[in-house]
C-alpha cells in the first residue's frame, strides 16, 4: 500500500523529468566554475527571486548559516525571532560558524513587529556588540506569511541604520502563493534571500542563496570554507533547474488541500486545529485531552501514514506533491478511526 508521508515537504520524491535531467545534465568542475548546469540554475534562480547572482549550496541550514558568515563580522550581534529556523534548528551554527551571538524578537506566531526589530538595534557602545544582521522568515516555519508592507518596513528601518537584511525564504514560493504576489516583491525588501530546492519544489538536494554580485563573490569563498565547494555539481542542479521551471505554480494545490485537512481534522471535538497559522501547506493542531504521542505516531504508521511525535504540545501534518486529494481524505478518516476506538 501506498505511505503518505505527511511529515514534512522535504520528504518528496523527485518528479521523472528531474531523474531525465540529472541522468543527461551536461556537467563540469564547479569549484573551478566551469559547470554549465550549475551556471544555469544560478542565474535562472536569481532571475526567480529578482537578484543579481545566486549560489548553489547543499541544504537549506548551509544557506542561512553561509549568508551569516558573509554579512557578519565575528563577535556582531544578530536579530532573529526567537521561533525562526536559524534560532531553533541549526543547532548553534551561528556561533560556530560565523562567530556571532543571536539577539531574539519575539513574534506574534511568525510575523514580525517592526518596531520592535528596531528597540533591538544596539546603539554605538564600546560594551555593547554591533548589529550587524536582521533575520526574517517569510514564509514562516509556523505556517504563516508575513506582508510585503511590513517586510518593506523592516527593510527601511535596517537601511536607516546601515544593516543588511537577510530572509529565510527556504519557502519563499509558498509565501508569494499565500500572499498572491511573485517571489521578486517579497525578495525585493532583502539584501539576500536563501531558499529550498529540496522542500515543496521537489529537487533531491539543495538550495540557493541569492544577492548582490559582490555579496555572491564573498560567498564563494565561505561556501568553500564550510565544505560546501561541490565537483560535477550540474548532476543534481539539473533536478533544481526542473524545480524552478515546472513546480513553483502547483504549490497552491498543496495549500488547498492543506485547508481540506485542517476542515476535517476540526470537525473532531478531540482536536484543536491552529486556524490562524493556515497560511501555507501547514495544518498545526492539538488534542485537547492528553493521550499518548507513541501511540498515534504508532498507529497511524500502521495505517501507511508517516507523521512526526509532538513538539511543544503540537503536531504538524505538511501537504506536499506527493499527497493527493484522496491522500488528505484518507488521512482524516484514519484520524478519526483513532478516536473511535479509544
Amino acid at each position: 500500500m501506498k505511505i503518505i508521508d505527511i511529515r514534512s515537504d522535504t520528504v518528496t520524491l523527485p518528479t521523472p523529468k528531474m531523474r531525465e535531467a540529472m541522468f543527461k545534465a551536461e556537467v563540469g568542475d564547479d569549484v573551478y566554475g566551469d559547470d554549465p548546469t550549475v551556471i544555469e540554475l544560478e542565474r535562472l534562480a536569481a532571475e526567480k527571486v529578482g537578484k543579481e547572482a545566486a549560489i548553489f549550496v547543499p541544504s537549506g541550514t548551509f544557506g542561512n548559516e553561509l549568508a551569516l558568515l558573509t554579512h557578519t563580522l565575528r563577535g556582531d550581534e544578530v536579530i532573529v525571532d526567537d521561533y525562526s529556523h536559524i534560532m531553533i534548528h541549526e543547532a548553534g551554527a551561528s556561533a560556530v560558524i560565523a562567530g556571532v551571538q543571536l539577539r531574539t524578537f519575539r513574534s506574534t506566531n511568525g510575523h514580525p513587529d517592526p518596531d520592535e526589530i528596531e528597540s533591538l538595534i544596539r546603539e554605538k557602545n564600546i560594551h555593547f556588540p554591533r548589529t550587524g544582521l536582521i533575520c526574517l522568515e517569510n514564509a514562516h516555519g509556523m505556517g504563516t506569511v508575513t506582508d510585503v508592507e511590513t517586510m518593506m518596513r523592516i527593510h527601511e528601518i535596517a537601511n536607516s541604520h546601515g544593516i543588511p537584511v537577510h530572509l529565510d525564504g527556504a519557502r519563499i514560493f509558498n509565501a508569494a502563493c499565500a500572499l498572491g504576489v511573485d517571489a521578486k516583491e517579497i525578495a525585493k525588501n532583502t539584501d539576500s534571500v536563501m531558499f529550498c530546492l529540496s522542500k515543496g519544489l521537489a529537487a533531491p538536494i539543495g538550495s540557493m542563496l541569492a544577492g548582490t554580485k559582490e555579496f555572491v563573490e564573498k560567498a564563494r569563498k565561505g561556501r568553500k570554507l564550510m565544505g560546501g565547494g561541490m565537483r560535477q555539481a550540474g548532476i543534481i542542479a539539473a533536478a533544481g533547474i526542473v524545480a524552478l521551471k515546472d513546480m513553483i505554480p502547483r504549490l497552491c494545490e498543496d495549500h488547498e488541500n492543506a485547508r481540506l485537512l485542517a476542515e476535517g481534522l476540526e470537525s473532531l471535538n478531540e482536536i484543536e486545529v491552529f486556524k490562524n497559522r493556515l497560511d501555507i501547506n501547514m495544518v498545526f493542531f492539538r488534542f485537547k485531552n492528553h493521550l499518548n504521542d507513541g501511540d498515534f505516531v504508532s498507529y497511524m504508521l500502521k495505517q501507511s501514514i508517516k507523521i512526526n511525535s509532538v513538539e511543544n504540545g503540537e503536531y504538524r501534518f505538511v501537504t506536499n506533491k506527493d499527497v493527493s486529494r484522496s491522500d488528505v481524505m484518507y488521512v482524516i478518516e484514519r484520524v478519526k478511526t483513532y478516536f473511535n476506538q479509544i
